[in-house]
């Protein structure tokens, strides 16, 4: 394999640093259980005994977060209500300052924060997603010399998940230094590569050659990370926490790479799977990685862990199969050859063949990450609940259906695609796969 077609493989495997799925028989009620013929109505039934369970715990917190708005309404502060689990003697309140928290990743966590009890701040530029959370106290400015906003102030906690330039990590963690702990997102991309299996928390980082350059791009993403992370360690030593996540994903996750695998699942019909069904496949729901690094701060825990999951290990067969029972779709899977794929110039999202330089790229140890209080829920709710919101995304969301990762091959380009595009790409490779058979 050549250098440019070498290039062209590696495009949708580099780690975090990317008939239809909206069928028109899906209940427009978001809370529907299962029973009103929703779209998904294996996966309906697969999860709805669990969510009857917690109907009382969801509808009290709704009420909790009523009450905190009104509260910071009438000028009584900005900190949340108490949750179900600090009224059970859950953790002691802090106080968090998320630097970012209105992406993908950061809701999930503000929203678990305030739902146990924790007073949350927000400081970012105001420019995503500013209709979210007008309870919490948000702070305008910059990670690129504006952070006049936060002088003078301490936290008990700092959520770092939009420090991408060592630069602006240290300026953030030395201004911070008072605060009690810093919990800084990296990726498994800072690591110097990714052809191990098992890779642990000890492996060595990625170093750049200029260790001046502050330019993120596809090679230099993953060393910068990881002089982010010692710029957050050099000011916090013992109290740093830096969790290294994988594949992020879940319900609105907009790179499409994940998200892409339950859509085309669900669209049935011949499918071309990648490779073999027993390589692994590693991915970490966003609610959980949230969930997770809220429970490690209230413990006080540091150090350095793997963010990837599930817990119980899952093969890309096995990961498919989910897909099939969740959707109720029909499809079959034809598994193809990563040489057969290399030659034709084809790319998929999040898959790398095992001989790739990303070939252990969903072999990362995670058993640090289980010993700190990594759970994950069952990877059939994660992969429901995506279709679910994918399923409601309107034309002003995704203009023509267009998703913006999937399989692609030369001639179609990294251009956002539609699933039938695709579908289209995809019956010329199987009938040029069964040709050479």
């Amino acid at each position: 394999m050549g250098p440019r077609q070498a290039r062209w493989q590696s495009c949708f495997v580099t780690p975090p640093g990317a008939v239809h799925c909206r069928a028109d028989a899906r209940c427009v009620n978001s809370g529907c259980l299962g029973i009103c013929g929703s779209a998904w109505p294996a996966r309906c039934q697969r999860v709805r005994q669990q969510r009857e369970a917690n109907m009382f715990i969801q509808n009290r917190r709704e009420f909790l977060k009523t009450t905190a708005t009104a509260a910071g309404a009438l000028g009584l502060g900005v900190a949340c209500a108490p949750s179900e689990d600090q009224a059970a003697g859950g953790p002691a309140p802090m106080s968090i300052l998320v630097l970012g928290g209105t992406g993908f990743i950061g809701p999930h966590m503000v929203r678990y924060a305030a739902a146990r009890g924790h007073t949350v701040t927000l400081f970012n530029r105001g420019r995503t997603n500013t209709h979210l959370f007008p309870e919490l106290e948000k702070l305008v400015g910059d990670r690129d010399g504006d952070l006049t906003a936060l002088e003078g102030r301490r936290w008990d906690a700092v959520i770092d998940n939009s420090g991408f330039v060592p630069r602006h990590v240290r300026d953030s963690a030395a201004l911070l230094s008072d605060s009690g702990q810093y919990m800084f997102v990296s990726s498994i991309s800072a690591y110097r590569d990714l052809v191990t299996e098992g890779i642990t928390e000890d492996y060595e980082v990625g170093r750049l050659e200029d260790p001046t350059v502050e330019e993120v791009t596809g090679e230099t993403y993953g060393p910068l990370k990881a002089l982010c992370e010692e710029a957050v360690q050099e000011v916090f030593g013992d109290r740093a926490n830096v969790v290294r996540p994988g594949y992020i994903v879940g319900p609105g996750d907009n790179t499409d790479r994940w998200t892409y695998w339950p859509v085309r699942v669900a669209a049935g019909g011949d499918m071309l799977a990648p490779g073999t069904p027993d390589q692994p496949i590693q991915f970490i729901d966003a609610r959980d990685l949230g969930a997770w690094m809220v429970r490690m701060l209230e413990d006080r825990i540091g150090g350095v862990f793997n963010g990837v999951g599930p817990t119980e290990a899952v093969t890309w067969g096995g990961f498919f199969q989910a897909c099939r029972e969740v959707s109720g779709s029909d499809t079959e899977m034809h598994w193809v050859d990563s040489g057969f794929l290399q030659e034709q110039g084809v790319a998929f999202p999040i898959w790398a063949a095992r001989d790739s330089s990303f070939g252990a790229v969903h072999s990362v140890d995670l058993s640090r990450a289980i010993e700190a209080g990594y759970t994950s829920r069952p990877m059939e709710e994660t992969i429901g609940d995506t279709l679910e919101w994918w399923s409601g995304l309107t034309e002003e969301d995704r203009p023509g259906g267009v998703m913006f990762s999937g399989l692609r091959t030369r001639e179609m380009g990294f251009e956002p695609a539609t699933i039938d595009q695709m579908l289209e790409a995809e019956a010329e490779l199987l009938s040029a796969w069964a040709a050479r058979e």
